[in-house]
């Protein structure tokens, strides 16, 4: 066989290992555009975040990095299997003479000293495998796998959190609505009331300065307005780019901001922030004991065959080896002792982070509590002062027609309506935002437990 027809079989069959290789690896690549609502509800729109939003895909990459960490980690308990070819010609005595020596051509009239030319085409195939090493590989595995919980983990960290501003955008949205109507109606009231005093004013029944009263509270009930719907604009705007969408129209169903349920005490789920620490933690844990590992002899087997085959001198000749490797390191300067100091303390630290986290969430959770408690009540307040804010407007104006009451008391009337509306607004979102925010401390998805459920039971 030529030496070029030998090459190319063996490029062909490493060329097929490679292509067994590259067949068992997976490219992650962004799925077809989802198809967005007409009309957005809140569960909807928080479905979509999770499945839209960049911060959900990075998360998501994040956790498939991990997972090559885990098989990378895994790959230390297989076989090495590596495969050569090499052809060359050469003078050289002693390549020369070894090259006779593989191909069987060794006689006893060659001239040790100028055994000539000769050339050789050497392929070879050759298995390593560590025997022990100290538990190193198994502290790298068991670290890697903390490492990917910790991943998974962190996503549900940054789903939950998604979920909550996906709701807390849509809750103002439906806020900075209702201030704009608020705002609307405030300048419709000022404008009727003002076409009453013009007539008033007309039929010599009221002074010019209390018309002029009307007037200025006009511009400024337009004013408010104008800024009340650039805020809804905002707010729009604000959801949008929590759904990962650049631009698009906003429609949203007032009726599905409805009040989630409460998690009672009994029902807190483990903050996924904590379980990330508590991985981590675990990880450094085995990055230690793989560090303690290092001073451990590591003892590694090997096998081999070879062919050889010549063409300048005619002949071929296949060999093997096997055997086993010791190695220790008797002395390194420290250097392994100096890496144990540094992985105990990245270990301590971490622990104390669990500590200082664990008292965190114990904080927010009661902060949250007190915060929804609040909202109850301001709500209650509000409903109560929205009601009584109506009767004594509608009492003004008809006071106001009947020339009982000055512009500035209706004026003062107006404003108080618009100011408990706007309160209302402000306090039924802040109470909806509250039990939001009691479902992100206690560690669960809005709208569901958890966010495999919530996705699991999408419509």
């Amino acid at each position: 066989m030529k030496p070029h027809e030998m090459m190319q079989k063996f490029s062909a069959a490493l060329v097929v290992v490679m292509l067994l290789l590259l067949g068992k690896v997976s490219v992650t690549t962004a799925g077809d555009s989802i198809e967005q609502p007409t009309v957005w509800t809140a569960r909807q729109a928080v479905i979509f975040a999770l499945q839209n939003s960049p911060d959900s895909r990075i998360a998501g990459q994040r956790i498939a990095a991990a997972e090559a960490m885990r098989q990378q980690a895994r790959s230390a308990f297989h076989p090495r299997l590596n495969l050569s070819a090499a052809y060359a010609q050469t003078d050289n005595p002693m390549y020369s003479f070894g090259n006779i020596l593989n191909q069987g051509n060794f006689t006893n009239d060659i001239d040790f000293n100028n055994p000539g030319r000769t050339d050789n085409l050497n392929m070879k195939a050759e298995i390593l495998y560590r025997f022990y090493n100290g538990g190193q590989d198994r502290a790298a595995q068991e670290a890697a796998d903390s490492g990917y919980l910790a991943s998974k983990s962190n996503r549900r960290t940054t789903q939950h959190l998604l979920g909550f501003e996906v709701v807390r955008a849509f809750l103002n949205i439906i806020q900075a609505q209702d201030q704009a109507d608020a705002r609307q109606a405030e300048f419709a009231a000022i404008d009727a009331s003002l076409q009453v005093a013009t007539a008033r004013y007309e039929a010599g029944d009221l002074l010019k300065a209390e018309m002029l009263n009307f007037e200025v509270q006009k511009a400024r009930a337009s004013e408010n307005l104008i800024i009340s719907t650039h805020q809804a604009e905002l707010a729009r705007k604000i959801f949008l780019n929590l759904l990962g969408l650049e631009e698009g129209i906003v429609n949203i169903s007032r009726e599905s901001a409805i009040e989630q349920d409460i998690p009672l005490q009994s029902e807190y789920l483990q903050r996924p922030e904590i379980v990330s620490l508590a991985a981590l933690l675990a990880a450094a844990e085995a990055d230690l004991k793989k560090a303690e590992g290092s001073r451990y002899p590591t003892v590694d087997g090997f096998a081999s065959y070879q062919y050889d085959q010549g063409y300048v001198i005619d002949g071929s000749g296949d060999s093997w080896g096997a055997g086993l490797k010791l190695n220790y390191n008797l002395y390194d300067g420290q250097q392994v002792s100096a890496d144990i100091a540094r992985k105990k303390a990245e270990y301590q630290t971490i622990k104390e982070q669990l500590t200082k986290l664990q008292l965190s969430v114990n904080f927010q959770i009661q902060e949250a509590e007190l915060n929804y408690r609040q909202a109850l009540e301001r709500r209650t307040v509000t409903e109560k002062m929205v009601q009584v804010a109506h009767e004594s407007a509608q009492l003004s104006r008809e006071r106001f027609k009947e020339g009982v009451i000055l512009s500035s008391d209706l004026i003062d009337t107006e404003v108080r309506l618009t100011d408990a509306l706007v309160r209302q607004s402000a306090a039924i979102t802040n109470y909806r935002i509250a039990i939001a925010n009691v479902r992100l401390v206690a560690g669960q998805q809005q709208f569901s437990s958890t966010t495999e459920e919530l996705l699991e039971n999408q419509p």
